[in-house]
């Protein structure tokens, strides 16, 4: 396991990150398994745990809490916020309510998990000064953030005195490298740690999803659009996944082993989110933590999804407001 230093924060943290999003009712909710695998994560050399408040719930980050026992200060612990979890209003309580799940009195990473376009990035950025502040979390950083909207937020904290996002968390996969054109450039020039989510391109990577193969139950459960083989925007994806897969034959290696690698390869990327529902999925993502791709192989790659292409659309069910609300992109009638 290689580790990093976290968007000049001086946090180490491993090149594999585990995401926790899997763990709980919308997928495995057995605790004690849960439990068993983030501990075997730990004990591979994986010292970085991704969670959010919204996952299952708020139940994935009790059970990364009852799992980190005894074992906190060997970890860094990031965790999300935005989504409400409730129909109430006005939410202010999410930072006490994930540190009381986590069991923890501190949060090493606290991620605003979307933009919130109702708000003023100088109030966001205001309110986790003030947690920085109060030692309640280290450091926070922010998610599926466009890179005008990263821009946005570095200079309102420098202009009004507040601190500054830290770390980006978007999506990069050997299918989906919309953000090597702008997102990533900007985090490198902004000096910010990026810990990318869905290097399996939500399993069509896993090795599973294969042309002519029925889909894993429980992924097409959760996107059935996504694997269906008859819809026009999914031919470009499936030919690479066999373009990959067959990559990855040649090399000795497994298709995980290849996508995880690929992401930790870029200079930008400080670290990968995996999300393991089992320990098998587990142990097979942990056979390739050691593995260096050659530029022969990235050549390879860049041929069969250029550089900055999305083979599908990466954000699934969030939409910016500027796509999903009508009046934001029609004039009133009077005004036409």
């Amino acid at each position: 396991m290689r580790y990093r230093v976290l968007g000049g924060t001086g946090i180490e943290v491993s090149h594999h990150c585990l995401g926790a999003m899997m763990f709980g009712n919308v997928a495995n909710a057995d605790h004690e398994e849960g439990v068993r695998i983030i501990h075997r994560a730990l004990d591979a050399g994986i010292n970085f745990v991704d969670t959010a408040d919204m996952y299952s719930a708020g139940e994935s980050e009790e059970i990364v809490g009852k799992a980190l026992a005894g074992r906190r200060d060997d970890v860094v612990l990031a965790t999300k916020v935005h989504f409400p979890l409730t129909d109430g209003r006005n939410r202010v309580r999410a930072v006490e309510d994930s540190l009381r799940r986590l069991g923890t009195d501190w949060i090493d990473l606290y991620q605003v998990h979307r933009p919130d376009y109702r708000t003023d990035v100088e109030e966001t950025l205001s309110v986790l000064t003030d947690l920085v502040r109060d030692g309640k979390i280290r450091a926070f950083g922010c998610s599926t953030f466009p890179a005008e909207e990263i821009v946005e937020a570095h200079h309102v904290a420098m202009n009004r005195g507040l601190l500054r996002f830290r770390t980006e968390q978007p999506p990069y996969s050997l299918l989906a490298r919309g953000i090597e054109r702008s997102v990533l450039p900007t985090t490198r020039r902004l000096g910010m740690g990026v810990l990318v989510w869905s290097p399996l391109a939500s399993g069509f990577l896993s090795g599973k999803h294969r042309r002519g193969a029925a889909a894993e139950a429980f992924r097409a459960t959760l996107t059935p659009d996504r694997f269906d083989e008859s819809l026009p925007g999914n031919a470009a994806k499936f030919d690479a996944v066999e373009a990959f897969a067959k990559l990855a034959d040649e090399m000795g290696v497994t298709l995980p082993a290849l996508a995880i690698a690929f992401v930790t390869t870029h200079p930008g990327v400080t670290s990968a989110i995996t999300g393991p529902r089992t320990m098998e999925q587990l142990e097979s993502l942990l056979e390739g933590a050691d593995l260096v791709l050659t530029d022969d192989v990235l050549d390879r790659i860049d041929e069969i999804v250029p550089p900055g292409t999305d083979t599908y659309d990466v954000h699934g069910f969030w939409k910016p407001a500027s796509l999903v609300d009508v009046h934001q992109r029609r004039r009133p009638l009077d005004l036409r």
